[in-house]
């Protein structure tokens, strides 16, 4: 059974709706004036508080992370892909008469429905070097992606789908 909010923990929520979010915008504030001064932490909590509040309507749905584990594993496979596309793209930079195949456009059916899920896609897509996030279809069904060096837009398919969308299914859904 879930335990009912007290009176204190109402007005708590009102005023602090994403309490992480706040402590990390206050954090960065102080960090980023490198400073600790009485003026410089009022402002920050001002700020930290403020913002959540004012932005509350653009964050999707509350995060449910089903399976941590899988976090881990999906970072670690991030940081590789990403790792290893700078490397592919560097290439192709300082060797652009190197270049393997064209660069093109790839539609990637997708499973997972879950806004926040969708967003981290993005994300990845976004950091990874070599792709673009071109657009998402209305019903969320299908991605079009830009890929720097196409040569199999199959295997495209099928990396996407295996590294990124079945490890967020698993995390989000």
């Amino acid at each position: 059974m879930k335990p009912r909010n007290t009176p204190v923990q109402r007005p708590f929520k009102r005023l602090v709706p994403a309490p992480v979010l706040s402590l990390a915008l206050l954090v960065l504030w102080l960090l980023l004036n490198r400073s600790l001064s009485a003026g410089h932490i009022v402002l920050g909590t001002a700020l930290a508080l403020a913002i959540p509040l004012l932005t509350a309507g653009l964050r999707p749905l509350p995060v449910r992370i089903r399976k941590p584990g899988a976090v881990l594993r999906l970072a670690l496979t991030v940081m590789a892909d990403t790792t290893r596309s700078n490397l592919a793209v560097a290439r192709l930079l300082l060797a652009p008469g190197r270049r393997r195949h064209p660069s093109g456009f790839v539609h990637i059916p997708l499973e997972v429905r879950d806004p926040n899920a969708l967003a981290v896609l993005a994300m990845i897509v976004c950091i990874t070097p070599g792709t673009a996030w071109a657009e998402l279809s209305l019903d969320r069904s299908l991605l079009l992606l830009h890929v720097l060096e196409l040569d199999d837009p199959a295997t495209v398919i099928a990396d996407v789908k295996q590294r990124y969308e079945a490890p967020l299914m698993e995390i989000f859904e």
